[in-house]
């Protein structure tokens, strides 16, 4: 098994190649602009790393993780636009660079030429493989959706939300190595431990971003501090401060939560420091981390082709961006 930094260099180099026409410029430049941008390149090289879990990796491998970073970059594009966030990655999103009409087209031919590449694989892993990415992206699209209506509503549960995250991030996180280990040859109990490992940690990744959004310092997190907070978006922090203030607490959050501006912000911030949701947020992403690593733990296959899994999961919920 190889490491996710040199399976990550080694995606990123198969990746640098141009995914779209020239012509008209000024529908696919905007895309070409956005992929620049970099990122963690994290679900297709875990597509890459569930196929190598059972054995080499196969040739379609890199076309169906070439999709999985198109898809994902097509929801980042439309997720911006939702949030009407300015930043990604530090730098200028592309409805605020390039107009909200133009980013929705560069955002819809993403998704198109990620379907190019699952065209690519051999045909008899299609059904298969374009099944699971069907049932993906419609979850994340659920997933989204309720991220939204939930904006609109006070009485959100942490069930709730959990089952939002796990539709709106989880999903895709688990179907890159469940994708990855079809491709494998893996069993279908291999399949779904594998898919299950990714489902956890996908929860304890979201808890960290939720985290890093309130918490992190934003040079290294690349995005505004308390941008969850300005868009009134449910997070786990917010949920849990419900559930733990105190009434005068209760009644400011809910003040603060009407109001605008950076005094917003750093009002609900001292809240979340008050009701010590940092240390919760961080006991409740260990939780998660260790329900994943139980799953991979069952997987049957021996101990030490598991270790580069068992590292990227730790990656994930200890980075700061």
């Amino acid at each position: 098994m190889q490491s996710f930094e040199l399976l990550s260099q080694k995606f990123a180099l198969n990746f640098e190649q141009r995914h779209f026409p020239i012509d008209p410029a000024s529908l696919y430049d905007p895309n070409q602009y956005f992929l620049q941008l970099g990122g963690k390149r994290i679900r297709p090289v875990l597509c890459l790393m569930g196929n190598e879990l059972f054995d080499e990796i196969n040739p379609d491998a890199w076309h169906v993780a070439n999709a999985i970073e198109l898809f994902h970059n097509f929801t980042l594009i439309h997720d911006d636009i939702m949030d009407k966030a300015p930043l990604r990655r530090g730098q200028e999103t592309v409805h605020e660079k390039f107009g909200e009409n133009t980013a929705l087209l560069a955002g819809d031919v993403m998704l198109v030429a990620a379907y190019d590449y699952l065209n690519k694989i051999n045909v008899s892993y299609i059904r298969s493989i374009v099944g699971l990415f069907n049932q993906t992206a419609r979850e994340v699209c659920e997933g989204q959706q309720l991220d939204m209506d939930f904006e609109k509503r006070q009485d959100v549960s942490l069930a709730e939300y959990l089952h939002m995250i796990e539709l709106k991030t989880s999903v895709l996180l688990a179907a890159s190595l469940k994708l990855g280990s079809i491709l494998g040859g893996a069993s279908q109990r291999n399949q779904n431990l594998l898919y299950e490992f990714g489902r956890k940690l996908g929860v304890a990744f979201q808890i960290q971003d939720d985290y890093l959004d309130a918490f992190g310092d934003p040079k290294k997190f690349g995005k505004q501090t308390g941008g969850d907070i300005k868009s009134n978006k449910k997070t786990f922090l917010l949920i849990q401060a419900m559930a733990v203030a105190d009434a005068p607490q209760k009644k400011e959050l809910k003040k603060s939560l009407s109001g605008s501006g950076s005094d917003k912000t750093e009002k609900i911030l001292r809240l979340f420091r008050d009701c010590k949701l940092n240390e919760w947020a961080l006991q409740l992403k260990r939780k998660y981390l260790e329900d994943a690593l139980t799953h991979l733990e069952d997987v049957a296959v021996i101990s030490k082709r598991k270790e580069p899994l068992k590292e990227v999961a730790q990656f994930l919920i200890q980075r700061e961006h």
